[in-house]
């Protein structure tokens, strides 16, 4: 049996493939300790790890663990789903947004970081709490999906009222920039949290596209933690991508690429 893990600074996503079966785990980083305990219970085992707590974990588990770059052992995962699903691409943007965002430009040989971002779930998390004081993950989530940007985010159709725009007038001029059109009106904790996930999206997918307006691809694969069960957020970076002319894609279980990609690094 071999486990590949990918401990985050968020979440420790975890790959099992044991007789051609692929399962799937996932725990907070805060329940570090009992990964360890599950996993020094196991026998015969190969245990394949990266990610910014990697060394953390090794240090607490009596297995021998084989160790990769992060970054690395994410292209081998996103090279190895994009195979499994078919989808052949000779180069293209990978976004890992996850508690922030990393940005890479990627072959059919190799990765290169091409930049990255602070916007991600950690943002979605921080801001969201900010503004509402609701601090778990999915209901923040499931609440902004409720919400309606159109008071709050300033859209360039806003500015030009109904005149002909230079660019796309759903393109957002100033995030949170229509507030103070509508200072007498109240703001629900909905539309307050579906701007928050707005700004995180479309910085995310403004920061991917020049990346791959730099390389020369018209291909962005997005993946990681932040799209879990987060259709609202999915939506918002398919509508921008396609909006700004590129091709989007997603990967089932991409948020697991860089705990797949350690096992065959």
């Amino acid at each position: 049996m071999k486990i590949g893990i990918d401990a985050g600074g968020t979440l420790i996503k975890v790959v099992i493939e044991n007789e051609n079966e692929r399962t799937y785990k996932k725990w907070l980083s805060t329940e570090i300790d009992h990964v360890a305990t599950w996993l020094n219970q196991l026998n015969d085992v190969e245990i394949f790890m990266t990610g910014g707590k990697a060394q953390y974990l090794d240090s607490l588990i009596s297995h021998e663990v084989k160790r990769s770059i992060e970054f690395d052992a994410t292209y081998a995962g996103i090279q190895l789903f994009l195979e499994e699903h078919d989808i052949h691409l000779d180069n293209y943007i990978f976004s890992n947004v996850g508690t922030g965002t990393s940005i890479h430009y990627a072959t059919k040989e190799q990765q290169e970081r091409a930049g990255g971002t602070g916007a991600g779930g950690g943002m979605i998390q921080g801001l969201g709490y900010l503004l509402t004081q609701i601090s778990d993950y999915d209901q923040l989530v499931q609440t902004a999906s409720q919400g309606d940007r159109d008071k709050i985010d300033l859209k360039v159709k806003h500015i030009y009222k109904g005149d002909k725009t230079p660019i796309s007038g759903e393109l957002t001029a100033s995030n949170f920039g229509h507030v103070l059109q509508h200072m007498d009106e109240t703001f629900s904790n909905e539309d307050r949290l579906a701007a928050v996930l707005g700004i995180v999206g479309e910085t995310v997918t403004t920061v991917s596209i020049h990346a791959a307006k730099q390389f020369e691809t018209e291909n962005v694969v997005y993946i990681g933690s932040s799209f879990i069960n987060n259709d609202l957020l999915r939506k918002i970076v398919i509508d921008y991508t396609v909006l700004r002319g590129l091709k989007p894609f997603f990967i089932e279980n991409g948020e697991f690429s860089g705990a797949l990609g350690s096992i065959y690094r």
